[in-house]
């Protein structure tokens, strides 16, 4: 008994110094001391308020926090939930109901209660008349219900995301220097226990995104109250709470109810058939989230699929980003959806889309093609930063839109000077390693960005300059002036190659790449010249071993071809064949070969992934069509072949592959030969 009388006084100290700290002072001192943050000063000269606005509550006998709630259980199934309501409009556009009839009285009510109706009418009037934050803070000087103190704070919040960003910097400190705003949060922080359902997380999600710092005494009490009521709350709410945990920081309160939260997802998921609310329940659940909870939330959006709108397909990309989870079905339906409305969308959602499927892995050749498509279609008025940008994503993506690619081309050569250098250097690797040259003016095009690189090399690093000329010399162009300033710069490369650099190895491939086509791309190389040593090896990886017995069994011998040949400059083949001069007769592979006889020509077989291949098609990447030249200034005519694709044939499938591709009079293309997308 002692003790329970002793905890008791305790309590109506702690409530009696609380109660004298947020007593009304005068303005300026009641904002500093609430919201910790105006003019970004620390309120030292109030020891015991500074402990109140912490996170942690002035202890009694207690823990100062609570993870989830001792009131109410999470898998209780025993408190009433009221029936989900729609939720068509952006969650940070929704707002708790306002209307007179949340506050409906009774007809035989009292007259200050029939005054109360009054008011508020006029008060709801009012507040929709509102067109900046600074009115409806002026406007909450009149509240009298919390009703009226939570509209306000979320009026508040719906007209500052409206503004640019530029505004809003200025709109915030002028909201947290409103003497009305310190008001409204101690009215928030004393009745955070009585508010409904509703104006309780939608004034959490308002107080967090408007910049409350997250360790204030306001939002950890309104994270507990949430914690307390977290079975009460609806299907719309639970999303609204989700969207707002997933932009909070991590600390004990927040990580217990975000803990709290996936487990009534859990038993909630079944029963929801709102895909908006879906949507941000996967976000916040995250990429930490257990995959059968993620397949869960799959199934539930493939049951709702058919009502997928416009906008839901676009946060849908987003939101499968957040949960790190790649459902075909899902971007397939949202692909389609977005293929069949896609002048609608805006230029930033469409590189958010391409940066998903880059998250996400997804590669879907319709969907890329019919962006591009929409691109090309508003190229004379796009900005060519935008298309820049574009570009760029697709490269990140190995798909080459080639028409766009053309015309940015043009664009670049008759108005260079926006190519500042690191545009410049995009737009290097682009072409690059999508390896794209513009066929009617090639030279132009060269010359407008080697002048564009040469402007820049007195600034240009040592790092930026070797990844210039590589992309130069990947596109077979020696750009002179980089190369002796590159060369110059490194003198000192063989002795110290690259030593402590986290990509030593990368630069250092670049920089042999650079060394090889300086000899091969040089006017003045000829095979004449060059004496061939070659080392060739019977040993072959387990994916040409059906390659190797079709050769045998269309060629009739293992020693009519070689193997595994090894070549200068570090250039690998996988089967050579030599044939004579018409192309009609393959010859034996001699014990000493002479690499002048013109008479003889060489066939090197490449047996290469679909990843050297642009995305949907069978146009090299740069890398391999750079491997291509040089084999052919080598003496060799190449025979590219997709392996994947040679691996799924039949044995005497793959021989007249084979036989077609030997005896062709042009063995190029690879028409027979097409790359998959996910559909």
């Amino acid at each position: 008994m002692h003790n329970k009388i002793s905890y008791l006084l305790g309590t109506v100290r702690c409530m009696h110094r609380c109660s004298s700290v947020l007593a009304p002072k005068s303005s300026a001192t009641t904002r500093e001391h609430v919201l910790w943050i105006c003019r970004y000063r620390e309120p030292l000269e109030n020891v015991n308020f500074r402990r109140l606005l912490l996170n942690t509550f002035p202890p009694l006998h207690g823990p100062p926090l609570r993870f989830l709630s001792q009131k109410t259980d999470v898998f209780s199934t025993g408190v009433k939930i009221e029936p989900e309501k729609s939720a068509e409009a952006l969650i940070s556009e929704e707002t708790p109901q306002s209307s007179l009839e949340l506050e409906k009285l009774d007809d035989s009510g009292s007259s200050k209660e029939k005054h109360i109706a009054d008011h508020s009418a006029v008060f709801y009037s009012n507040l929709q008349k509102c067109t900046c934050p600074s009115d409806a803070l002026d406007l909450s000087e009149s509240a009298v219900t919390i009703k009226h103190f939570t509209n306000c704070l979320t009026m508040v919040w719906r007209l500052f995301k409206k503004l640019s960003e530029e505004q809003q910097r200025y709109e915030k400190q002028l909201i947290f220097e409103h003497p009305a705003f310190a008001k409204l949060c101690q009215q928030l922080l004393r009745d955070a226990r009585r508010m409904t359902r509703g104006d309780l997380v939608f004034s959490l999600h308002a107080v967090v995104n408007l910049g409350v710092p997250q360790n204030t005494l306001l939002v950890q009490t309104l994270v507990r109250v949430c914690q307390e009521k977290l079975n009460q709350l609806d299907n719309r709410c639970i999303s609204v709470l989700a969207t707002t945990l997933a932009g909070m920081d991590k600390d004990k309160n927040v990580s217990a109810l975000q803990a709290g939260l996936q487990l009534l997802v859990e038993q909630r998921i079944p029963s929801i058939r709102d895909i908006f609310i879906l949507q941000n329940l996967m976000k916040c659940i995250g990429r930490d989230a257990p995959t059968f909870l993620k397949k869960k939330l799959e199934m539930a959006v493939l049951k709702e699929i058919d009502h997928l709108t416009f906008p839901n397909a676009l946060r849908m990309f987003l939101a499968l980003v957040a949960m790190n989870y790649c459902s075909i079905p899902i971007l397939n339906a949202c692909s389609k959806k977005i293929q069949e409305t896609i002048h609608d969308i805006p230029f930033r959602q469409i590189i958010l889309i391409l940066e998903a499927c880059c998250s996400l892995q997804y590669r879907n050749v319709k969907l890329f093609s019919a962006l591009a498509d929409y691109i090309n279609s508003t190229a004379c008025l796009s900005d060519k930063r935008q298309i820049m940008l574009f570009l760029s994503a697709c490269e990140t993506l190995v798909f080459q839109p080639s028409e766009l690619m053309g015309i940015f081309a043009e664009k670049v050569t008759e108005d260079p000077e926006f190519l500042n250098l690191k545009n410049l250097m995009i737009v290097l690797r682009v072409y690059s390693r999508l390896n794209y040259v513009p066929s009617d003016q090639k030279h132009l095009f060269f010359e407008t960005l080697h002048s564009c690189l040469n402007k820049y090399l007195p600034q240009i690093s040592n790092t930026e300059l070797l990844k210039a000329v590589y992309s130069f010399c990947i596109l077979g162009y020696l750009p002179h002036h980089a190369l002796d300033t590159l060369m110059a710069t490194n003198s000192h490369i063989s002795l110290h190659p690259f030593s402590d650099d986290l990509h030593k190895e990368q630069k250092e491939m670049m920089l042999r790449c650079v060394k090889v086509c300086m000899e091969l791309d040089s006017p003045s190389f000829t095979k004449s010249a060059f004496v061939l040593t070659e080392n060739s090896s019977s040993l072959v990886s387990l994916n040409l071993r059906k390659a190797r017995e079709a050769l045998i069994e269309l060629l009739g011998d293992e020693n009519m071809f070689q193997q595994n040949v090894q070549l200068p400059y570090n250039y690998h083949i996988d089967f050579e064949i030599q044939m004579d001069s018409d192309r009609k007769k393959v010859l034996p592979i001699p014990a000493t070969d002479d690499h002048t006889d013109s008479s003889v020509q060489r066939l090197a077989l490449l047996f290469v992934p679909p990843s050297a291949f642009c995305l949907g098609s069978t146009h090299p990447l740069g890398k391999l069509a750079m491997k291509k030249r040089h084999l052919n200034k080598l003496g060799y005519h190449v025979i590219l072949v997709l392996n994947k694709n040679f691996q799924e044939m039949k044995n005497e499938d793959a021989v007249e592959f084979l036989k077609g591709k030997i005896y062709s009079e042009n063995p190029f293309p690879l028409s027979e030969v097409t790359v998959q997308d996910n559909n």
